[in-house]
């Protein structure tokens, strides 16, 4: 949540640093801004997105080899001119960015009520700033030391991005909480939010850790912890490339992330699972397997989609590897006062590996001696980093919002983990075994052929557009898919939908089904077809629109519905990474038919980096 940028070194900083926040907007588009050194700071800053900020500053005399830069998610204060940051201090001296959130800004800025200061904006930020320079002027301190102390005062989370008119070279930056990348070059330096600023300047990054503070000048990199003592900074080599951030001639993102599945799946499976030979590769899990195989439980935390995975993981873990499996909304778990035994293995799942409660709730069960395993997308992301295990879901790079191709590669490393554990224990036969490893490793080419049939995908959401509200049901391992298909709508294109078990329909929501009310089943062949057949009978003999999800040839699904989207035959274990596709694809174009920004869907940030 918020992107923010940082560059210092021989060349422009301006264009560095609006490319930048382009990339970054997906983090948060309510407001823009930058800070230039140039005889002094310069911020220029608006609400909106960073289009909007480019068209207010034409003409404006931008020359400057140092700056920073920020795209906001709101937090404290409404999206406006004022709130936008960059930030600068009460002398004007001073100029901040900020991610995160400052919970106990209003008692600091009481303090400095008290002292005569005034606020521009509503913003913590601008309160943390002036405490800063209150530290700096009184104690006739350096920005660096007075960064240090002020520091030790916060509660909350935060990186910030500072630029001092007295050190006109120098960025001082600090992490807590929210993700920091520092990209280093011949001379020259650039921080992001992401590696995604930087990819066309350097491959070497350097991931900044809680509690460090880094001084970044043109040829000096200068990482030192809160109590002063200098860290070695670790210099990483990206594996990234610049086309997997571009849209590649789609119209939008979340498009080109829909069809890379087929991609992705195939190499989040590649160099794993090895369908002929019967043998599942996956070091991060393997050096945990005896305490996976005999733990007394799993425990699955997450957010968003990620909970959505983490539920479909639950029917398949405990369908074959036969452990009692939980799982947990990160946000209420960290919260929760928990019971957590030494030795119970924690499943942390996260697209950025940077959700906030996630990270806390982790760091909960960790001191309490569970096992942390951690499935994450980002590469040296906070919670990769702190976990002692698991696996990356190698989606490559999602920009669009709302979650497609990260969604699916966590469906298949988490069913790679439970075919591996249950092939350790003996809780599976080794013909099913095989059986399901053939079918995991078909699922690429599967999705491919959903996709070949977007269109009519496309013709029925202009069908449906209009509708006020969707439900959403299903059975068994398609549940989730459900409730993700459901999610998938609202975010992208504002109607309002419910995802619920279909058993569940009866004892409420039926109330709502009338001759206006599209509900989509999710209705492949499994053991729960019949009984999700049923269900649609009851949806219309009440006039309601029944859209389906049906396995290529079941004509008794067919003769029910109003209108069907079908995906190949797989076995039920695997579905959900399939059936889920069509339900991207109506979200999507309802979306695009509706004239909603897809990829940004408003009040939206991808990593939800604050609590």
């Amino acid at each position: 949540m918020c992107g923010i940028v940082g560059y210092t070194g021989p060349r422009e900083a301006y264009p560095i640093i609006i490319k930048g926040l382009k990339r970054l907007e997906y983090r948060g588009y309510d407001s823009t801004g930058v800070a230039l050194q140039n005889g002094g700071i310069k911020v220029y800053k608006k609400k909106g997105k960073v289009a909007e900020l480019e068209d207010t500053i034409v003409g404006k005399n931008l020359h400057a080899n140092v700056g920073i830069g920020h795209t906001r998610w709101a937090t404290h204060g409404e999206p406006s001119d004022r709130n936008a940051h960059p930030h600068q201090s009460a002398s004007g001296k001073l100029a901040m960015i900020h991610n995160g959130i400052i919970e106990n800004y209003s008692q600091l800025k009481n303090e400095l009520l008290k002292k005569g200061y005034t606020f521009k904006s509503d913003t913590d930020t601008e309160v943390l700033l002036n405490f800063i320079e209150e530290i700096k002027t009184n104690n006739n301190c350096s920005l660096e030391e007075a960064v240090r102390v002020a520091l030790k005062r916060v509660t909350g989370a935060y990186v910030i991005l500072l630029l001092d008119a007295e050190e006109p070279e120098t960025i001082i930056a600090a992490r807590k909480g929210s993700p920091l990348v520092i990209g280093v070059g011949k001379g020259e330096h650039f921080l992001g939010s992401d590696a995604s600023p930087m990819l066309e300047y350097t491959k070497e990054v350097v991931y900044v850790n809680d509690y460090e503070l880094a001084i970044i000048k043109p040829d000096e990199l200068i990482l030192k912890n809160l109590g002063n003592e200098k860290i070695t900074p670790y210099i990483q080599k990206l594996d990234l490339e610049l086309a997997a951030i571009e849209k590649g001639g789609y119209e939008h993102f979340m498009l080109k992330e829909i069809f890379e599945q087929p991609q992705t799946i195939y190499d989040c499976l590649r160099g794993r699972l090895d369908a002929e030979a019967g043998t599942i590769t996956m070091s991060g899990i393997e050096q945990y397997a005896n305490q996976i195989k005999n733990a007394r439980r799993i425990v699955m935390i997450a957010c968003g989609t990620s909970w959505h995975a983490g539920l479909v993981a639950e029917y398949v873990i405990e369908e074959l590897c036969r452990l009692n499996v939980e799982v947990e909304y990160a946000s209420e778990f960290r919260y929760r006062n928990p019971v957590i035994d030494e030795g119970d293995i924690i499943v942390a799942i996260s697209q950025s590996g940077e959700t906030a409660d996630t990270l806390v709730a982790i760091e909960t069960a960790k001191s309490k001696g569970a096992i942390i395993l951690g499935v994450v997308n980002v590469v040296g992301s906070s919670i990769a980093r702190a976990s002692h295990g698991g696996a990356y879901t190698h989606a490559g790079p999602e920009i669009g919002v709302a979650s497609t191709k990260a969604f699916t590669a966590q469906l298949a490393v988490l069913t790679m983990i439970a075919l591996k554990i249950a092939n350790i224990k003996g809780t599976i036969s080794h013909e099913r075994y095989m059986l399901l490893l053939k079918e995991l490793n078909e699922v690429p080419e599967k999705v491919a052929w959903v996709l070949k049939n977007a269109d009519k995908v496309k013709k029925l959401a202009e069908k449906y557009k209009d509708a006020d509200d969707f439900l959403y049901l299903a059975r068994g391992y398609n549940f989730p898919v459900a409730l993700e298909g459901a999610l998938k709508l609202k975010e992208i294109s504002y109607i309002h939908a419910e995802g619920y078990p279909a058993a569940e329909m009866k004892h409420g929501p039926i109330a709502l089904v009338d001759e206006t009310l599209p509900v989509v089943f999710i209705a492949t062949k499994d053991a729960y077809h019949e009984k999700v057949v049923s269900n649609m009978q009851e949806i219309k003999a009440r006039k309601g629109k029944v859209i389906s999800v049906i396995t290529e040839g079941d004509d008794l699904s067919t003769s029910l519905s109003d209108d069907v989207m079908i995906i190949p035959e797989a076995d039920e274990i695997v579905a959900p990474i399939i059936s889920v596709v069509p339900l991207q694809l109506l979200a999507y174009y309802i979306g695009v038919a509706r004239g909603c920004d897809v990829d940004k869907p408003r009040n939206l940030a991808k990593s939800v980096t604050v609590e």
